[in-house]
Parts: structure tokens; sequence; C-alpha cells
């Protein structure tokens, strides 16, 4: 299988927006080791434990703390980091957040996407530009099928509409203006991304590895619920071929899904299980039967497409996804040094990738 050309990304001024989140932090540390120049633009990490901080993930990058509804400051990072890529991941990210506060989750995915691409206009008209939704994007009507890239976009939970609005905003925006610039913009789907270095609230990883650390019963919200679980590095994988193929391609599609093979669908429950079972959480869990805002209980993705186009697919197939989490909580409790943990990970996945 592929992975990202080193030809490619050394010297080239990328910027990563969210790259103080889970995924943002590992992206960086990938496009690093590529030999990229990263800017990043971001929140403050959150207080606690996160990757960013647990693998000093700020040193050698230019690390802008913006908030992206500011449109002043957002123009301002912009124009210091002259990209020539960016891959935008920065977003309100949680399902059950979005219930809690829907405006902010709609100004940060929706208006700050708009602030960023009226900004990248502005000041790197010429960028290619990645923009991540999220598998939610689409009307999920729980029949258990799989989501093409042209089926019906919708969302019922405030983050899920705000991410298929994101979706319909980068649509129009491209067909008005980025033609006219030269820009080449795209958006790529995909979710329910696990790997280690999450600590977010409400999360799956993340609440296993807290019921470990606590010594409390893991308390489940839908044993049952099936997900396109995908480890971050396949998962980052996808969205850096999709930015190399948007850069020196003449002809790449819209949009893309990255998810694992249809044919494996794992519960809340299978996932939690093992993982518990790896990291020798002894505990157990139980079910929370409290009443919650609704979440879908089935989502799948067909992604034929970016496969096809791409040459890209899955290294890390259930469990193997687990097992290199499981992995690197492990050597987190054991005191190791996360950054030369993670950049270790991303070495043995694309040794593993390129024999695949």
């Amino acid at each position: 299988m592929r992975t990202p050309d080193a030809e490619f990304w050394r010297g080239r001024r990328v910027l990563v927006t969210g790259h103080t989140g889970f995924k943002g932090s590992w992206a960086v540390l990938w496009l690093k080791r590529l030999g990229a120049h990263v800017s990043g633009l971001a929140l403050e990490a959150l207080p606690g434990e996160s990757l960013f901080s647990l693998a000093r993930v700020e040193e050698g990058i230019s690390h802008h703390v913006v908030d992206i509804r500011d449109r002043e400051a957002l123009q301002k990072a912009v124009a210091e980091a002259k990209p020539e890529i960016v891959l935008h991941m920065a977003a309100q990210a949680l399902v059950l957040a979005s219930y809690e506060d829907p405006i902010a989750t709609w100004e940060s995915n929706v208006f700050g996407t708009l602030n960023l691409l009226e900004c990248l206009k502005a000041e790197a008209p010429e960028a290619t530009v990645l923009a991540v939704t999220s598998d939610k994007v689409y009307r999920n009507d729980e029949t258990g099928m799989a989501f093409a890239e042209d089926a019906p976009l919708g969302g019922h939970d405030p983050y899920s509409a705000s991410k298929a609005a994101c979706e319909i905003l980068v649509a129009s925006w491209r067909d008005s203006f980025a033609g006219q610039c030269g820009m080449r913009l795209a958006s790529a789907r995909a979710g329910n991304v696990i790997g280690g270095g999450d600590f977010a609230k409400d999360r799956i990883i993340p609440d296993i590895w807290r019921s470990i650390r606590s010594g409390r019963s893991l308390e489940l919200r839908n044993p049952a619920a099936t997900r396109p679980w995908q480890h971050v590095l396949d998962c980052l994988n996808g969205y850096l071929l999709f930015i190399e193929a948007m850069a020196t391609k003449v002809e790449t599609p819209d949009a893309l899904n990255f998810g694992p093979d249809t044919d494996i669908r794992a519960t809340v429950q299978e996932i939690a299980e093992h993982m518990l079972a790896a990291i020798h959480g002894d505990n157990g869990w139980h079910a929370d039967n409290r009443e919650m805002p609704r979440e879908m209980m089935k989502l799948s993705l067909d992604s034929s497409l970016a496969r096809t186009t791409l040459g890209w697919r899955d290294s890390l197939a259930y469990p193997e996804h687990l097992d290199w989490t499981a992995n690197w909580y492990k050597a987190l409790a054991e005191g190791a040094d996360m950054r030369a943990e993670s950049l270790r990970q991303i070495e043995t996945y694309m040794e593993k990738a390129a024999k695949g």
C-alpha cells in the first residue's frame, strides 16, 4: 500500500488547523517526519493529559493559538504561515457537546471554515486545501448501508448537521471562488478514529483509559452500536495521499470517504472488551441506562473510491488497530518518552504499509 511521498512533502509549507487535538497532533508529528515546514493553528490544548503536550508536538513548528471564529487573528496567522498546503481539522468534534452548545458548534464548524477559506483567498490563494468533515455528514436512516460519497447529506444532531453544512459550504465555495484564485479544495470524510493519545470527553478509547486509571467499571452508552473504527495513522495516510493527488493531478474527486473494510463492523462492546483485556483493565464494564441525547446506532462508510483513486486502504485492521492503541497507552503508563513512542509507531506503520 502507498504511504506519503517524502519527496513531495520535504520543504513544503503546511498549515494544520486543529493541531493541538488528537488527529492534529499525530498529523504534525508525521509531517515533520516527512520534512515539511509545519505551522499549526488551534485553540490551546485541553488541560490535563494531551498528545500535544505528552509528545511535545510544539517542538520545531510555528505554533499559533487562534480561535478560527476570530477572523482578524486567523488572517494574521495565515499570513505568517504562507501555506502551500492546508489540512483543516479545527472543529468542535463531539456529538454530545454539540447538544450542550449548538451555537458554538455551528460557529466553529461552519463559520470557522468560511473564515479560513476567506483568509486563504486573501493570503494564500493557490494553496491546496483539504477540509476534514466527518463520517456523520450523511442522512442516516440506520439501515446499516455503507454510505458512498454521493449519498444524501444530513444530520440529526447539531454536530452532524453542522458538518453536513460544512460540506455544502466547501462545495459552494469551490464552485464560486476556488477556480478564480487557483485553489485546489476538497473534503475528507472519516470518523470514529482511534489510536494512542486521545483524551477527549465522551469517546470510547479515552473513557476506557480513564476507567482503568481510576479503577472504576467502564460505563458504555451504546454497547451495541457499530462504527467504522479506524486507526488514526490509516486515516491520516488517506488524508496525505489525497493532498498529494490534489496537488499533482489534473482531476481528483471533490470528496473522499476514509473508512475500514465494510465487512468488519465491531460493536462498542467488542471494542471495549478487547481494549480492557489488552491494557489489563479488570473492573469490567456496565451499560449507562440514563436517558441521553440521540446518537445513531449504525454507521458505515463505503471507501471504495479512495481505494481506486489513491491506492489507499487500511493497514491496521480489526483488532490490530486496537492492539496498537493499547500499546501506546501501556507505554504511557510505564513512563515512556511519548514523542519517541509516537514517532516509533509512525515509522513502524510506514514500514508495514510499504510491505503490504
